[in-house]
């Protein structure tokens, strides 16, 4: 009985394989289930092998020994970031690439298809060793994945192109700030490998460089951008190819018009309606004219916290401190008008102190008419006016003055005309004067300086 099962068992299995056997050649003929080789699993297929990456030193740059390599380059500006005059520096972010036969990376191709790679590879063979002269700081972007790009064609001709945002320093005149034009430099160079070994230039000359038509600046206006190479020499290494992408600025005026110019003018404009108010009303001359200072002074410092503390002046600095005397000499002008005020009326005190009893003068307008008492005419007496009196009875006060000082009993010694003269201060007409010299000065000094910075 156990020999019979056994037996069954193994008939079983027999047929069970056969089944399996027959059912793997009919799905061989079948078309639908065909496969392909998969050829990324093959040892030969590997870009390394293929490449022969194993097989060279790279280490060393192409044609070592031979004459230099040429490396071209070419420059997609895809921003320009911030312009800080404190800092004196830019920040810009371009595609930088770079192009170079490497014959050692030459393969085999029937139907010439370059491949591409990533940063992996970038690490196992030779690549340019650019750098940015004068920068502060720089990085390669590396979301996702870092944005390096290579791509080798079977001849060995190779593209490197990375993604870089650079900070660099843009020595900057502020001489004209705010009207002012700047023009700034990003400069490429190799690190370690001379002219003797690596000729790096622009791969298309100027046309090397393309911009984002969609590049714009809060403050300035990008006027043009353009390419130029040089040598550059250290003394302890040698020449080196550099490449300079130049591109100019010119500054918006309107932000500061608003800011700056535009305050500065009004507060001057402020200052002058000094002129306009009584001299004697000092609790509103003098609140007006210090307000107005101290608002100067305000612009002026904020002007200047936001900017480098270069040892020249700006043209706004010259607005700025011409605006800030004009506002300080309106000021001055009243101090100048109250004193000569105040001593006048001290001379008038003692004038009255000395003049006779006038009970017995009828009519005094007459006698100041009267050219043989007076020295004057009736012209004289409607030129001079009634300026720097008291409005009550002034008028009267200084005629019998007048009449005192041609009575040689009481001046003795003084002349009747220099008599009134040196006592008589008209300090109204400063007030008038200043009314159209200040305005005419100051629109003088406009004309001037906008002829020059604009």
């Amino acid at each position: 009985m156990q020999v019979d099962a056994v037996l069954v068992l193994l008939c079983v299995w027999l047929g069970s394989q056969a089944g399996d056997l027959q059912t793997e050649q009919v799905m061989s003929e079948d078309p639908i289930y065909k496969r392909s080789p998969d050829m990324t699993k093959s040892p030969m297929t590997k870009s390394e092998q293929l490449l022969r990456i194993d097989d060279h030193d790279f280490t060393m740059r192409p044609a070592f020994g031979g004459p230099p390599i040429p490396v071209g380059v070419d420059v997609q500006v895809e921003s320009l970031d911030t312009i800080s005059e404190v800092d004196m520096d830019f920040t810009m972010t371009l595609y930088l690439r770079h192009y170079w036969k490497d014959e050692r990376l030459s393969f085999p191709s029937t139907n010439n298809q370059s491949m591409t790679f990533d940063s992996r590879l970038v690490k196992k063979i030779w690549v340019p060793d650019m750098f940015f002269v004068h920068s502060k700081r720089s990085f390669i972007h590396d979301t996702t994945t870092d944005n390096v790009m290579l791509r080798v064609y079977p001849d060995g001709n190779v593209l490197y192109s990375l993604r870089v945002t650079v900070t660099s320093m843009c020595n900057m005149d502020l001489s004209r700030f705010p009207l002012d034009t700047q023009t700034c430099s990003l400069e490429i160079e190799s690190y370690a490998y001379t002219d003797d070994d690596l000729m790096l230039h622009w791969k298309k000359g100027n046309e090397s460089l393309n911009t984002d038509d969609r590049i714009s600046l809060s403050q300035f206006l990008i006027q043009k951008f353009h390419t130029t190479a040089k040598l550059a020499f250290y003394s302890s290494t040698g020449w080196y190819n550099r490449l300079y992408i130049h591109f100019t600025l010119r500054r918006h005026i309107f932000f500061f018009l608003l800011q700056t110019y535009f305050p500065a003018t009004l507060m001057v404009m402020l200052s002058w309606v000094s002129f306009w108010i009584d001299r004697r009303a000092v609790p509103a001359r003098v609140p007006l004219g210090i307000t107005t200072v101290l608002t100067m002074s305000t612009i002026i410092t904020g002007v200047n916290a936001s900017m480098p503390r270069v040892s020249y002046i700006k043209a706004v600095d010259i607005y700025l401190w011409v605006s800030f005397v004009f506002v300080f000499l309106s000021v001055i002008e009243y101090a100048a008008v109250n004193y000569l005020s105040t001593v006048q009326e001290r001379k008038e005190r003692k004038l009255r102190e000395r003049l006779p009893c006038t009970c017995g003068i009828g009519n005094p307008d007459e006698m100041m008419i009267d050219p043989q008492i007076t020295g004057y005419g009736s012209m004289d007496i409607n030129t001079t006016g009634n300026y720097g009196m008291p409005e009550n009875g002034g008028r009267q006060e200084r005629m019998l003055a007048q009449v005192a000082l041609n009575d040689p009993q009481i001046t003795g010694q003084v002349k009747p005309s220099r008599g009134y003269v040196n006592i008589w201060i008209d300090t109204h007409a400063i007030d008038k004067y200043s009314r159209v010299l200040f305005p005419g000065a100051y629109i003088l000094f406009n004309i001037i300086y906008w002829s020059i910075y604009s």
